[in-house]
């Protein structure tokens, strides 16, 4: 079995972040949404995976995940040359994947759990396909899927307007090599792309076996900021190992679990579990609440920050909340000094301010 991830796409709604960035490289609890695929993948035994990438980001990610040695499993890099679908993106794998039945995982997709139980099923049963699906309360955002009492499945569709169920399409599936068959029978949808809900439709036609499996456990596709700072909650809750490698002084205070790496320093602060925070930051006069992360060569100086995100490089001073937030790399957020009222703000393209 191998296993394809989908990392291309232009993340326009964690703009403008993702203007100069993957978002599957945007940091859930310091580390990397995608590395938690690779993890997942990596943990059933698949030694091999095609990455798909998109030409304005993959290089950052081919640089970021490199060939795979980490993990000991080879890495292949795939280019999707346009957006044109998850059905489009397995017809682009066709030659990575062979002969083989495959995992498809979207890169910015977090559950709650492994995929062992998901994996022993399909080489048990055999199905053609394996689907995850999930109640959710707008099932009409989703692909939705009707099943019987067996879990088989009956029919999908893509984001109807009269959702026949609440049971939404998961962004982890897994194949057999059937399903090339049935991708080369379906035409673009109306939005031009070739949809996955209608190749899998298609092998149902066809007198396919299409299984499902309800997840009961939480299930988080990170596109949006809220999104991502949900998942960065219950990573840190359920996922957090405390660990203080830093340098913290007899003025600071350091309650519930908390992970401090190496080169850090904390002065005269708070921090307030759970939150993570990075190598070679500096926390001084400051207050971190909970549900925060912080990464590397970050300075935050007179400061109160929780239920954040502020990536790599990032500068914070005399800033008297902060919470709910999503920070860039390099961002440096300061007080005016004249103390009046007016804003003084730089802004990308599509950006979201509350004051």
């Amino acid at each position: 079995m191998k296993a394809i991830i989908l990392s291309g796409g232009k993340g326009t709604r964690l703009r403008p972040l993702t203007y100069s960035g993957a978002k599957q490289l945007v940091p859930v609890a310091n580390k990397p949404i995608l590395f938690y695929c690779i993890e997942n993948i990596v943990q059933v035994g698949i030694k091999e995976i095609g990455i798909i990438i998109s030409p304005e980001t993959g290089q950052e990610i081919k640089d970021t995940v490199g060939d795979g040695s980490r993990w000991k499993v080879k890495i292949e890099y795939i280019t999707q040359d346009m957006p044109g679908g998850l059905a489009h993106a397995i017809k682009t794998a066709r030659e990575f994947l062979g002969g083989s039945s495959f995992v498809m995982y979207l890169g910015d997709n977090l559950i709650g759990t492994g995929i062992e139980k998901f994996v022993n099923d399909f080489n048990t049963n055999k199905p053609e396909a394996l689907i995850l699906l999930k109640e959710v309360d707008n099932p009409e955002q989703f692909g939705v899927a009707e099943v019987t009492e067996d879990k088989s499945v009956v029919r999908l569709i893509e984001k109807p307007k009269v959702p026949p169920s609440n049971l939404a399409l998961v962004g982890i599936y897994i194949f057999s090599p059937k399903v090339h068959e049935a991708i080369e029978m379906i035409r673009p949808s109306e939005r031009g792309e070739l949809e996955i809900t209608d190749a899998i439709q298609k092998l149902i036609e066809t007198g396919s076996n299409v299984e499902s499996f309800i997840l009961d456990m939480w299930w988080l596709d990170t596109g949006k900021k809220d999104d991502m700072l949900t998942a960065n909650a219950i990573v840190l809750d359920e996922w957090l190992t405390e660990s203080i490698d830093a340098s913290v002084d007899e003025e600071s205070n350091i309650l519930g679990r908390v992970s401090i790496a190496k080169g850090s320093e904390i002065i005269n602060s708070k921090i307030r579990g759970p939150v993570v925070i990075g190598e070679n930051t500096v926390v001084k006069d400051s207050f971190v609440g909970p549900y925060t992360s912080i990464g590397d060569n970050v300075t935050v100086v007179k400061s109160s920050v929780e239920h954040s995100v502020i990536m790599s490089g990032s500068e914070l001073y005399d800033i008297e909340r902060l919470e709910e937030s999503l920070i860039g790399r390099k961002v440096k957020i300061s007080q005016n000094s004249t103390r009046h009222k007016a804003l003084r703000l730089l802004l990308g393209d599509d950006s979201v301010v509350e004051v």
